[in-house]
């Protein structure tokens, strides 16, 4: 039996594609194509990459919001993917999400002690009303909001406090895992910054494990023990933060790095500037899925497709450079 909290293991999800008016061939969106992690307890894995590479849509069919095409998802021993509505709902208790808009994820007709004690109430976490006010009263210390909050509706909040209210509401169910999907982007700067230090300081008062979904590499820098870069619906690097940052092993990574701002004045960076757009998930590239962009293809790169490797201990890369001599690799 594994000791991580949760596995996913060659996850697959494609949407079909039916053919247009004018006899256009149908096909598959592959929006996920094959991706592998694990997130263990107390840990924060993030996901990180361009918008459109799968990385939500990784969430949200880990979450169940939807089925999945192939693969495993794995929690706590279990696998958890092809279950039943019936028998997936203890274990929905164990994993909850925090979504990127804190409004449209809160219902405007319900008052914040509504809102969370809807999951109290329906996992049988507290008995009566007198328990459920308690239970209420408690989350909103937790989260930092005045418990006369409670009698309020979501509008007359801040975009912050009503992600506060989101993290609250995800805290309910007492889970062991919470998925960030794109948690903080909405958010003013300086809010941002007080999210982030709140989703810390809960993980490590309850021993949360944290799935953070962002296109942010700063807060990720900030918040993050280890980092997967994905690109057109697969991982191509993971890594520990401390490597990702400091010896990315991807040239896609080392190009998302480069477009991080410098924090020091007059500081300088090289500027990576990748040429092309990314191509559509309904036909993806032969071989390497990066090689129409990536500055350092050759040959091998078009016809063969690499595959998530060790390059060092606790980083994996999917590039066919780490087979060439170490004078030849500009990532070496």
């Amino acid at each position: 039996m594994s000791g991580h909290l949760l596995e996913v293991n060659d996850l697959k999800k494609h949407f079909p594609v039916r053919g247009g008016m004018v006899g256009g061939k149908g096909g598959a969106i592959r929006a996920v194509d094959g991706v592998s992690f694990s997130v263990d307890r107390g840990e924060t894995l993030s996901i990180v990459g361009e918008s459109g590479c799968g990385k939500s849509t990784v969430g949200r069919a880990i979450l169940r919001l939807m089925d999945v095409t192939s693969g495993q998802v794995v929690l706590d021993g279990t696998r958890i993917d092809d279950m039943s509505a019936g028998s997936m709902r203890p274990w929905r208790r164990r994993i909850q999400v925090v979504f990127q808009d804190p409004f449209s994820s809160l219902n405007p007709r319900m008052k914040v002690r509504d809102i969370l004690a809807e999951p109290l109430r329906n996992f049988g976490l507290a008995r009566g009303s007198k328990a459920t006010e308690v239970r209420v009263g408690e989350l909103l210390d937790t989260v930092r909001l005045p418990r006369d909050a409670a009698s309020r509706f979501p509008h007359e909040f801040s975009g912050g406090q009503r992600q506060r209210i989101g993290i609250a509401r995800a805290l309910a169910p007492e889970p062991d895992l919470i998925i960030c999907d794109e948690a903080v982007s909405a958010l003013d700067v300086s809010v941002k910054a007080q999210v982030v230090n709140l989703l810390q300081d809960l993980q490590r008062d309850l021993g949360l494990a944290l799935l953070f979904i962002s296109h942010d590499l700063a807060i990720v820098e900030h918040m993050t023990h280890r980092v997967a870069v994905m690109y057109l619906g697969q991982i191509v690097e993971i890594a520990t933060r401390t490597k990702i940052f400091g010896q990315p092993k991807h040239p896609y990574t080392f190009a998302l790095l480069s477009a991080v701002p410098v924090p020091q004045p007059g500081a300088s960076r090289t500027r990576v500037v990748l040429s092309g757009d990314v191509p559509s998930p309904i036909n993806p590239p032969s071989g390497c899925r990066f090689h129409t962009r990536c500055p350092f293809v050759f040959d091998r790169c078009k016809v063969e497709e690499p595959h998530l490797r060790a390059i060092s201990p606790g980083q994996e890369a999917a590039c066919h450079l780490h087979d060439l001599p170490a004078e030849q690799n500009p990532l070496a």
